[in-house]
């Protein structure tokens, strides 16, 4: 069982619901973000999604795509995001995911690419822009590689596309909360109620939802229905705004406690507004 499953299972067992937090790999730069995975473990996140800049992305909001042109220009490429990874494993030993677009790995190339993911200790992967129908042309290499395809759903995918996706699935599955960008519109309660309901009787994967979960409320109402929440754009737009340089994470660590205890409050009823 690999660690994606085992922290699942392990939060299940004692009521909890898994904090997933998404940064940018390489903003401010690839060193601090090494010291930004070590403050989000010990802050309590309990998986870590590491995203690799990319020029043009698609489903990213002005955040997150603010954050990707910065590493960029600071020259972070993936296989320095892999060779951080590398040097962070000894001390990092929550879960980690490769949240990119497929070009980057292409461009890297597929089979050199799922054999440093194996060297490195990758747990999961997910490429957001490689439809179902293209998965085997990067799987027949990151399979072998032990590494979990981790699948995105949305409200707009279809039941029959939506059991395909699942069936190859590993890891967790990723609820996009909304149609929209990333951290531009708040998730609805009973929108996501209904997407994570659909995928929970396709799948017996843990259900994570992401997209515009922001703050300890976001992340409350949301994990009442699901196993867990990513949060994103929130976490980067602070490290931009208090971490970077010379700057403390005591920011960024208490951004991440008050969230992870938001979650511990979910079992129990949500006040109305």
């Amino acid at each position: 069982m690999g660690r994606i499953q085992s922290t699942f299972r392990e939060l299940r067992a004692r009521g909890g619901k898994a904090l997933i937090a998404y940064i940018t790999a390489g903003d401010p730069s690839l060193e601090e973000t090494g010291r930004i995975l070590l403050e989000l473990q010990a802050a309590g996140a309990d998986l870590v999604e590491i995203g690799i800049p990319f020029s043009d992305p698609t489903a990213d909001g002005p955040v997150i795509q603010a954050a990707s042109q910065r590493a960029l220009a600071k020259g972070t490429t993936l296989g320095g995001v892999l060779e951080m990874i590398s040097r962070m494993r000894g001390s990092v030993e929550i879960p980690l995911v490769l949240f990119s677009y497929y070009n980057p790995i292409l461009a890297y190339g597929a089979r050199k690419f799922a054999r440093q993911v194996r060297e490195v200790e990758l747990d999961g992967l997910l490429v957001v822009d490689l439809p179902w129908e293209e998965w085997a042309e990067l799987r027949q290499y990151t399979d072998q590689a032990g590494v979990d395809f981790i699948p995105l759903v949305a409200p707009t995918t279809p039941s029959d596309r939506m059991e395909r996706i699942l069936a190859g699935a590993g890891g967790f599955v990723y609820c996009i909360s909304t149609t929209a960008v990333t951290g531009t519109t708040k998730p609805r309660l009973d929108e996501v109620r209904k997407l994570v309901a659909r995928v929970r009787a396709l799948s017996f994967l843990p259900v994570a939802v992401g997209f515009g979960v922001c703050g300890p409320q976001d992340a409350r109402e949301v994990s009442s229905v699901a196993d867990g929440v990513v949060v994103g754009s929130a976490l980067v737009d602070l490290i931009h705004r208090e971490c970077c340089g010379s700057r403390s994470l005591v920011p960024l660590g208490k951004k991440v406690k008050e969230l992870k205890q938001s979650l511990l409050s979910a079992q129990f009823p949500i006040p109305k507004p």
